[in-house]
């Protein structure tokens, strides 16, 4: 996959049919129930996204813990999807992966073919987030912390959230906005510049 100019802001890529020659990539937009996986891919698509969102009722009550997350009154139970182009020649298929347990038997599916993932993290309730970064390694596909910051959210130093996560120094750990088209979009231009550095020894290799 050739990343060259992928972040390059004079060269916006349209909204409507593939250009041609474009290159696509499917990206995971993960994390914990309530971290705003849905709310990332609404703000950053540039089509108006497929989103399967249902009303908590209160037979989830004893289902889904709402601990940090009460005002919460819909969840995603099967996927969120959308699309940005970075540039004319590279656009990223956005999956929103579900957050609650129950719909965790659906993550192998979703994750076939995916080149790469933002595991997206609430400070206010770290934990929540273990079992994405698990399904991460475990099915090995790179990835990139991002930390969404809510208005409630207490400032904490990246170094700290990293070392609470055991996030390795290789793997980006950014904050951002979630509800923000720009700092969504950052999110993503930082998960490409990780992949892009990751395979440049690979290619190197193989000359």
């Amino acid at each position: 996959m050739d990343f060259n100019g992928f972040d390059r802001p004079d060269r916006p890529a349209q909204a409507g049919s593939l250009p041609a020659g474009s290159r696509s990539v499917k990206v995971m937009i993960a994390g914990g129930f309530g971290t705003g996986k849905t709310t990332m891919v609404r703000s950053v698509s540039d089509i108006k996204p497929l989103t399967t969102e249902e009303t908590l009722t209160r037979a989830s009550v004893d289902v889904d813990h709402l601990v940090g997350v009460a005002e919460k009154n819909e969840t995603t139970v099967s996927l969120d999807f959308g699309r940005i182009g970075l540039n004319e020649e590279l656009v990223l298929y956005l999956f929103g992966t579900p957050g609650q347990e129950r719909f965790w038997f659906l993550w192998n599916g979703l994750f076939k073919g995916a080149l790469g993932a933002v595991v997206l993290v609430d400070t206010r309730r770290l934990a929540s987030s273990f079992r994405a970064i698990e399904e991460m390694e475990r099915q090995d596909v790179p990835f990139v912390i991002a930390l969404n910051v809510f208005p409630d959210s207490r400032e904490h130093p990246v170094e700290e959230i990293r070392d609470a996560l055991d996030i390795p120094d290789h793997i980006p750990v950014v904050a951002c906005d979630a509800r923000d088209r720009t700092s969504s979009r950052d999110v993503l231009i930082a998960l490409i510049r990780h992949l892009k550095e990751r395979s440049a020894p690979a290619l190197e290799a193989a000359r």
